[in-house]
């Protein structure tokens, strides 16, 4: 079987992350007679840098044509710079809308190999803590109405919180969906004691809650959402949130299971088609020093084998490779503990390829 893969290894360790996930998938591509067709496509601020443009309008095309996306990370302190009109960040956001992806699934699991990078205590781990963060992708205030008003010295600036029933409906299905195949839970986060778009997202949800009877659906405001994923992480199933609040919350829950180098995260829309990035950002301070983590883009790539192209199979041979190099007390700088055999991006990579060859 063909594959169409658009690569955006885009800006700091985006490239070095990018290059051992091509190695897994190449390999996966062998041992079970797929063929994984790459188009390297530029966005960020490379494009910028290249482009004027952190989004061509080239590399939107050749994304919509390709049957996935496979994504690095964006920005980075040179064009770090919040007034300006053109940013890296802004490729993202243009992906996404572009794709129609409106659909963020961020698995944050806690592997067991990892429990000493965690910074919770042993009593709060418990036997473990996996959580599914589902957040709302292309609504809200990131793509709200803005402006800013200037009156001589004194400027006014608004963001607008903006949702339709149709957005909110169409996220809580994905929630209550995945909440069916995980443990049937799905906690909703919201701030309904104030916000109107809040009190929509309850009614909306309680509405579409009607056809899941067999999930048990919570609701908590953010603000003590946010304070329960450090208290009690074991309560949460699934998550479902806005954009903004899931944007926040998903990396509070990267960091209770040991790394943001850890996790992947899957954007997807109404087809197959999906962009498939870790959650860490470029990590420009490390960036070209070969000490990077892949193993969240590696684990992006087989959430792009199970959602996009329906190998779960491959899928999981991946995931039981990383949990073997984990097992083994392998570890890059961000993850590493006394004890453990620390390695280097490429030799990450190697190790991944190394067990997925064994089978093991």
């Amino acid at each position: 079987m063909e594959y169409k893969i658009a690569v955006i290894p885009g800006d700091g360790i985006g490239p070095e992350v990018i290059d051992e996930t091509i190695k897994v998938l190449n390999l996966i591509g062998e041992k079970y007679s797929h063929e994984f067709n790459y188009k390297y496509v530029l966005a960020g601020g490379i494009a910028i840098d290249e482009k004027g443009t952190p989004l061509p309008g080239e590399t939107l095309e050749i994304c919509r044509n390709s049957d996935s996306v496979l994504l690095g990370a964006v920005g980075g302190p040179k064009w770090d710079d919040p007034t300006a009109k053109i940013r890296p960040e802004q490729a993202l956001l243009g992906l996404r809308s572009g794709l129609g992806l409106y659909c963020n699934l961020r698995p944050a699991v806690l592997h067991s190999a990892l429990r000493d990078a965690s910074p919770l205590k042993d009593s709060i781990i418990g036997d473990g803590i996996d959580i599914c963060v589902v957040r709302e992708l292309t609504g809200g205030i990131y793509f709200g109405e803005r402006s800013l008003v200037k009156n001589g010295d004194e400027e006014t600036a608004s963001d607008t919180e903006k949702y339709s029933t149709s957005e909110i409906k169409r996220i809580a299905k994905i929630a209550f969906e995945t909440a069916m195949k995980r443990k049937k839970k799905v906690t909703l986060v919201d701030k309904a004691n104030i916000l109107e778009s809040s009190r929509l997202w309850r009614r909306v949800v309680d509405e579409v809650h009607k056809d899941y009877p067999e999930v048990e659906l919570d609701r908590q405001y953010v603000d003590n959402a946010a304070m329960q994923l450090v208290k009690n992480p074991r309560q949460f199933d699934v998550i479902v949130t806005s954009n903004i609040f899931g944007d926040i919350l998903s990396d509070e829950a990267s960091m209770i299971t040991g790394s943001i180098g850890m996790l992947p995260s899957a954007s997807l829309g109404e087809g197959t088609n999906g962009m498939y990035e870790p959650i860490h950002g470029s990590a420009p301070d490390i960036a070209g020093k070969g000490i990077a983590n892949p193993l969240a883009t590696i684990l992006s790539a087989a959430m792009m084998l199970k959602y996009s192209f329906g190998l779960a199979e491959e899928a999981a041979v991946i995931e039981k490779a990383v949990e073997k190099v984990l097992e083994e007390g392998y570890r890059t700088g961000d993850i590493m503990s006394e004890g453990n055999k620390l390695v280097g991006t490429k030799e990450m990579g190697e190790l991944v390829v190394k067990y997925i060859k064994e089978g093991k």
